[in-house]
């Protein structure tokens, strides 16, 4: 069915986690009547168990609402779902460029937070119509006319304008889908121009292939038409075409200003990227839609199977995880102590967290993660620069004329009481402060720069429990700066382990190396012999902790005699113990590994 563009909208969900898009998507779906009242379910639109635990959404999803307005016209508004978390921002930016309009969701009881502004710009950058909601006003704690004043105040949007609804009950929703009608413009594109579509999403279905998410701009797709993805200049032959609504709904075109799916016979979701613009094959648009870039990780890990036996389930996991997640990059890789694995680069530590907990859920696997890591900058003496992730690959420090890592502008909005807390543990992670902003008299923006190395461990939980979860927190890339860069090395029993290894700060690489030493030391069982556990940076020692032996008793036969008999048996064991240590050799249980990776504020109920 085609559609008049002018019975089109296109609108998105933006707001800071947990401010309940989810729960509004729900409601709009009931109200459409999309599906049968008895399959409704909550997060209709987040499809993995993750997402529903965590109450957060990591892949976009699409539905296609009809609504009989009071105008008496039907409309088809296509809602856009958006992840919400800082890790996937560039997908929030295809999707929001997907749109003409947004809805932007702010909690009646938490008020603007650090992703709530930034969500914000990133829509006005794509000149979109906002529509501020005020959610939750069923929530006792609920101050509506508080938030009116922070949209004025803090967004800088019209305080009349917004509408105040309760997700969870549906109350204001028939209003809000006026106000969509009536407040977001039909899309502008005609269906004669040459075919321009922008792809937002893609997922992976075992019998078809790639399932493409795409929002048509201008001209239309036909199941027979042949088509081009600009960015690699891949032909394919469109199958099928369809509209979403909860499952795939074929549809015989997609016109101007629809929002809906492509299946064209596409075997790999690596070959759709996120931002590519679709032409036609045979008349080509003159130019793709902007905004593309490649997506590049910026958190690295080894994962390895716990069993050895394991590697090629690993492999075969990865495989069909990398068909419905593009954005996984992974290479083989090796390690004395953990055997054959694979060094993975990921969007951030909510990305790694996700592909570690589908990889153990969905497909079963044991496995072990190495600590993460960035992507550092390295000029060598030779005048050449080289990117280095993992530790294995450092070169000799002689070699290196200067190391840069890359840094974060991290933004902040607190309330006042924790402010000085906050300012310590920012600076204590090598923050530099940038500016400081009252947004009103109980809540302050902090906006610091810091190294992206410093974020990767304990630094979200430990802004949560400093701010008794009150502070929000969002950021962005951005350059690299000169850096001390060192290789912390973890011998054992004077034996090197490279899934020990890290590349750590000069000047806290102490501090690193005694909390490894410590947290091996109670990890490792006690031998027949002593251990050393030793952090080293080269051939320098700068942390040490020792495993003191299992010993028998010796001197129980002796009931007093000479004190040179007892001396003559203690030397006797120490030879024995000293023998050992030559040729025993340290088996290293799983805790070991996992309890380097725990975070230092907890000791570990988390990694």
């Amino acid at each position: 069915m085609m559609r008049d563009p002018a019975l089109i909208r296109n609108f998105c969900i933006i707001a800071h986690i947990d401010h309940g898009k989810s729960t509004l998507a729900d409601r709009f779906i009931e109200k459409a009547r999309v599906i049968d009242a008895r399959k409704m379910q909550d997060q209709m639109l987040d499809n993995m168990d993750i997402e529903r635990e965590r109450g957060i959404t990591i892949k976009s999803q699409a539905v296609a609402l009809e609504y009989e307005a009071k105008d008496g016209k039907t409309y088809t508004l296509n809602l856009v779902d958006t992840p919400g978390h800082v890790d996937f921002s560039y997908e929030v930016s295809r999707a929001i460029s997907s749109c003409e309009g947004a809805i932007l969701l702010i909690d009646a009881t938490q008020g603007v937070e650090a992703q709530t502004l930034s969500n914000m710009y990133m829509a006005l950058e794509h000149d979109l119509e906002i529509i501020p909601v005020i959610n939750k006003i069923d929530m006792p704690a609920a101050d509506p006319a508080e938030i009116r004043r922070q949209i004025e105040r803090d967004l800088g949007l019209d305080p009349d304008g917004a509408l105040e609804v309760s997700g969870r009950y549906g109350t204001g929703v028939d209003e809000l889908f006026e106000a969509i009608v009536a407040r977001i413009p039909a899309p502008k594109g005609l269906s004669a121009d040459p075919l321009r579509a922008l792809i937002f999403d893609s997922h992976y279905d075992p019998y078809r292939g790639v399932v493409v998410h795409l929002r048509v701009f201008d001209g239309s797709i036909l199941p027979g038409q042949k088509i081009r993805l600009m960015s690699n200049g891949a032909e394919h032959e469109v199958e099928e075409t369809g509209q979403f609504r909860i499952i795939l709904s074929k549809t015989d075109g997609l016109p101007a200003g629809a929002v809906g799916y492509i299946i064209a016979g596409i075997k790999t979701v690596s070959d759709v990227r996120v931002g590519d613009t679709v032409t036609s094959a045979d008349s080509p648009a003159a130019g793709a839609l902007p905004g593309f870039r490649e997506v590049k990780p910026v958190v690295f890990s080894s994962i390895y199977p716990m069993d050895a036996a394991d590697y090629d389930e690993l492999k075969v996991a990865l495989e069909k995880l990398k068909l419905n997640d593009a954005s996984l990059i992974y290479e083989k890789d090796n390690s004395v102590a953990l055997g054959f694995g694979f060094r993975c680069g990921f969007l951030g530590l909510l990305h790694l967290e996700v592909v570690q907990e589908r990889l153990e859920r969905e497909y079963g696997q044991s496995i072990i993660l190495t600590a993460p890591s960035v992507r550092y900058r390295l000029r060598l003496t030779t005048g050449e620069t080289v990117f280095v992730d993992n530790p294995s690959d450092y070169p000799d420090p002689s070699r290196i004329e200067e190391a840069e890592e890359p840094y974060i502008k991290a933004q902040i909005i607190t309330p006042l009481a924790y402010i000085g807390n906050l300012i310590t543990l920012c600076v204590g992670k090598r923050g530099v402060q940038r500016s400081f902003t009252h947004l009103d008299e109980k809540r302050v923006e902090l906006v610091f720069e810091m190294p992206l190395a410093e974020v990767l461990f304990d630094f979200y939980d430990k802004l949560k429990s400093t701010s008794r979860g009150y502070a929000s927190f969002d950021y962005d890339i951005e350059d690299y700066k000169p850096t001390k860069l060192a290789k912390l090395d973890i011998l054992i029993n004077a034996k090197p382990v490279d899934a020990f290894s890290q590349l750590v700060y000069e000047p806290s690489s102490y501090d690193r190396a005694k909390m490894v030493c410590e947290r091996l030391s109670n990890a490792i069982p006690r031998q027949q012999f002593k251990i050393p556990i030793q952090g080293s940076i080269g051939a320098k020692i700068i942390a040490r902790e020792t495993i003191n032996p299992l010993r028998k008793d010796v001197l129980a036969k002796c009931y007093g005699g000479d004190i040179s008999r007892k001396r003559k048996l203690l030397e006797k064991q120490k030879e024995g113990k000293k023998r050992l240590k030559m040729v025993g050799d340290v088996e290293l249980p799983q805790e070991a590994f996992l309890a380097v990776l725990r975070t230092n504020e907890d000791d570990g109920n988390r990694s």
